[in-house]
Protein backbone atom coordinates (compact mmCIF):
# COMPACT_ATOMS: atom_id res chain seq x y z
CA UNK A 1 0.00 0.00 0.00
CA UNK A 2 2.85 2.28 0.78
CA UNK A 3 4.26 1.88 -2.76
CA UNK A 4 0.94 2.66 -4.48
CA UNK A 5 0.43 5.76 -2.30
CA UNK A 6 3.88 6.93 -3.25
CA UNK A 7 3.11 6.41 -6.96
CA UNK A 8 -0.14 8.39 -6.60
CA UNK A 9 1.68 11.18 -4.78
CA UNK A 10 4.41 11.31 -7.43
CA UNK A 11 1.77 11.31 -10.20
CA UNK A 12 -0.11 14.19 -8.57
CA UNK A 13 3.14 16.08 -8.07
CA UNK A 14 4.06 15.57 -11.73
CA UNK A 15 0.61 16.75 -12.83
CA UNK A 16 0.93 19.80 -10.59
CA UNK A 17 4.35 20.66 -12.04
CA UNK A 18 3.07 20.19 -15.59
CA UNK A 19 0.03 22.38 -14.82
CA UNK A 20 2.25 25.12 -13.35
CA UNK A 21 4.54 24.97 -16.39
CA UNK A 22 1.57 25.23 -18.79
CA UNK A 23 0.04 28.16 -16.92
CA UNK A 24 3.47 29.82 -16.67
CA UNK A 25 3.97 29.29 -20.39
CA UNK A 26 0.62 30.89 -21.14
CA UNK A 27 1.50 33.91 -18.97
CA UNK A 28 4.94 34.26 -20.56
CA UNK A 29 3.47 33.92 -24.08
CA UNK A 30 0.80 36.54 -23.39
CA UNK A 31 3.31 38.96 -21.84
CA UNK A 32 5.71 38.48 -24.75
CA UNK A 33 2.93 39.07 -27.29
CA UNK A 34 1.93 42.35 -25.58
CA UNK A 35 5.58 43.44 -25.51
CA UNK A 36 6.00 42.67 -29.22
CA UNK A 37 2.77 44.49 -30.16
CA UNK A 38 3.72 47.46 -27.98
CA UNK A 39 7.20 47.64 -29.53
CA UNK A 40 5.71 47.54 -33.03
CA UNK A 41 3.58 50.55 -32.11
CA UNK A 42 6.58 52.42 -30.70
CA UNK A 43 8.65 51.59 -33.77
CA UNK A 44 5.91 52.72 -36.13
CA UNK A 45 5.37 55.90 -34.11
CA UNK A 46 9.09 56.63 -34.56
CA UNK A 47 8.52 56.46 -38.32
CA UNK A 48 5.59 58.87 -38.04
CA UNK A 49 7.76 61.25 -36.01
CA UNK A 50 10.54 60.95 -38.59
CA UNK A 51 8.16 62.17 -41.31
CA UNK A 52 6.72 64.87 -39.06
CA UNK A 53 10.27 66.11 -38.45
CA UNK A 54 10.96 66.13 -42.18
CA UNK A 55 7.85 68.23 -42.74
CA UNK A 56 8.76 70.49 -39.83
CA UNK A 57 12.18 71.09 -41.42
CA UNK A 58 10.60 72.00 -44.78
CA UNK A 59 8.12 74.49 -43.36
CA UNK A 60 10.55 77.38 -42.62
CA UNK A 61 11.73 77.33 -46.25
CA UNK A 62 8.16 77.39 -47.54
CA UNK A 63 7.17 80.15 -45.12
CA UNK A 64 10.22 82.23 -46.08
CA UNK A 65 9.37 81.90 -49.78
CA UNK A 66 5.71 82.81 -49.25
CA UNK A 67 6.62 85.74 -46.97
CA UNK A 68 8.41 87.38 -49.87
CA UNK A 69 5.16 87.45 -51.83
CA UNK A 70 2.59 87.80 -49.07
CA UNK A 71 4.23 89.75 -46.26
CA UNK A 72 0.88 91.17 -45.09
CA UNK A 73 -0.50 87.67 -44.28
CA UNK A 74 1.19 87.75 -40.87
CA UNK A 75 -1.49 85.83 -38.93
CA UNK A 76 -0.87 82.70 -41.04
CA UNK A 77 2.87 82.81 -40.38
CA UNK A 78 2.31 83.28 -36.65
CA UNK A 79 -0.13 80.35 -36.63
CA UNK A 80 2.39 78.09 -38.36
CA UNK A 81 5.16 79.11 -35.97
CA UNK A 82 2.91 78.46 -32.96
CA UNK A 83 1.83 75.07 -34.29
CA UNK A 84 5.46 74.07 -34.99
CA UNK A 85 6.42 75.07 -31.45
CA UNK A 86 3.58 72.99 -29.99
CA UNK A 87 4.66 69.99 -32.05
CA UNK A 88 8.28 70.39 -30.97
CA UNK A 89 7.27 70.68 -27.31
CA UNK A 90 4.70 67.87 -27.26
CA UNK A 91 5.62 65.06 -24.89
CA UNK A 92 2.90 62.42 -25.24
CA UNK A 93 1.69 60.67 -28.38
CA UNK A 94 -1.74 62.28 -27.98
CA UNK A 95 -0.18 65.77 -27.60
CA UNK A 96 1.89 65.17 -30.74
CA UNK A 97 -1.18 64.02 -32.65
CA UNK A 98 -3.09 67.14 -31.58
CA UNK A 99 -0.16 69.45 -32.42
CA UNK A 100 0.25 67.77 -35.81
CA UNK A 101 -3.42 68.28 -36.59
CA UNK A 102 -3.08 71.97 -35.69
CA UNK A 103 -0.01 72.27 -37.92
CA UNK A 104 -1.84 70.55 -40.79
CA UNK A 105 -4.64 73.12 -40.49
CA UNK A 106 -2.15 76.00 -40.52
CA UNK A 107 -0.45 74.57 -43.60
CA UNK A 108 -3.81 74.27 -45.34
CA UNK A 109 -4.43 77.97 -44.72
CA UNK A 110 -0.94 78.78 -46.05
CA UNK A 111 -1.61 76.86 -49.25
CA UNK A 112 -4.87 78.76 -49.70
CA UNK A 113 -2.86 82.00 -49.66
CA UNK A 114 -0.68 80.65 -52.45
CA UNK A 115 -3.72 80.53 -54.72
CA UNK A 116 -3.94 84.34 -54.49
CA UNK A 117 -0.40 84.84 -55.80
CA UNK A 118 0.19 83.50 -59.34
CA UNK A 119 3.82 84.69 -59.31
CA UNK A 120 4.44 82.61 -56.19
CA UNK A 121 2.95 79.50 -57.79
CA UNK A 122 5.33 80.01 -60.74
CA UNK A 123 8.41 80.44 -58.49
CA UNK A 124 10.74 77.44 -59.02
CA UNK A 125 11.96 77.36 -55.43
CA UNK A 126 8.40 77.38 -54.14
CA UNK A 127 7.33 74.71 -56.65
CA UNK A 128 10.18 72.48 -55.48
CA UNK A 129 9.33 73.05 -51.83
CA UNK A 130 5.64 72.42 -52.48
CA UNK A 131 6.54 69.17 -54.27
CA UNK A 132 8.71 68.13 -51.29
CA UNK A 133 5.92 68.98 -48.87
CA UNK A 134 3.37 66.98 -50.90
CA UNK A 135 5.70 63.97 -50.87
CA UNK A 136 6.20 64.33 -47.15
CA UNK A 137 2.45 64.58 -46.53
CA UNK A 138 2.03 61.33 -48.48
CA UNK A 139 4.72 59.66 -46.38
CA UNK A 140 3.03 60.90 -43.21
CA UNK A 141 -0.27 59.43 -44.40
CA UNK A 142 1.36 56.04 -45.07
CA UNK A 143 3.19 55.98 -41.73
CA UNK A 144 0.04 57.12 -39.91
CA UNK A 145 -1.88 54.25 -41.53
CA UNK A 146 0.81 51.74 -40.50
CA UNK A 147 0.84 53.14 -36.97
CA UNK A 148 -2.96 52.84 -36.75
CA UNK A 149 -2.78 49.24 -38.04
CA UNK A 150 -0.34 48.36 -35.25
CA UNK A 151 -2.49 50.16 -32.67
CA UNK A 152 -5.54 48.26 -33.90
CA UNK A 153 -3.79 44.87 -33.54
CA UNK A 154 -2.54 45.76 -30.05
CA UNK A 155 -5.85 47.23 -28.85
CA UNK A 156 -7.78 44.23 -30.18
CA UNK A 157 -5.44 41.84 -28.37
CA UNK A 158 -5.72 43.59 -25.00
CA UNK A 159 -9.51 43.98 -25.29
CA UNK A 160 -10.31 40.35 -26.21
CA UNK A 161 -10.24 37.24 -24.04
CA UNK A 162 -7.71 36.07 -22.83
CA UNK A 163 -5.56 39.11 -23.63
CA UNK A 164 -7.74 41.42 -21.55
CA UNK A 165 -6.91 39.45 -18.40
CA UNK A 166 -3.18 39.58 -19.06
CA UNK A 167 -3.37 43.27 -20.01
CA UNK A 168 -5.03 43.98 -16.65
CA UNK A 169 -2.42 41.93 -14.78
CA UNK A 170 0.53 43.56 -16.58
CA UNK A 171 -1.15 47.01 -16.73
CA UNK A 172 -1.20 47.48 -20.49
CA UNK A 173 -3.51 50.30 -21.61
CA UNK A 174 -5.09 50.94 -25.04
CA UNK A 175 -3.09 53.21 -27.37
CA UNK A 176 -4.57 56.24 -29.17
CA UNK A 177 -5.21 56.21 -32.90
CA UNK A 178 -3.75 58.95 -35.09
CA UNK A 179 -7.02 60.33 -36.40
CA UNK A 180 -7.76 63.20 -38.72
CA UNK A 181 -9.71 65.91 -36.88
CA UNK A 182 -13.33 66.50 -37.89
CA UNK A 183 -12.46 69.97 -39.20
CA UNK A 184 -10.21 68.42 -41.86
CA UNK A 185 -12.74 65.79 -42.92
CA UNK A 186 -15.11 68.31 -44.49
CA UNK A 187 -15.46 68.23 -48.27
CA UNK A 188 -13.67 71.26 -49.73
CA UNK A 189 -15.77 73.81 -51.60
CA UNK A 190 -14.71 74.30 -55.17
CA UNK A 191 -15.52 77.63 -56.85
CA UNK A 192 -14.60 78.03 -60.51
CA UNK A 193 -15.76 81.63 -60.51
CA UNK A 194 -18.65 81.04 -62.88
CA UNK A 195 -21.75 83.18 -62.60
Amino acid sequence: MRGSAMKILLGCGALLIIGVLIIGGIFIGAKNKMVVLNEQIDSQWAQVENQLKRRNDLIPNIVATVKGYAAHEKSIFVGIADARSKLAGAKTVQDKINANNELSGALSRLLLIVERYPDLKADKQFATLQFELAGTENRIAVERMRYNDNVRAYNMYIKRVPGMFFAAIFRYEPKPYFEVPKSEQAVPKVDFGTK
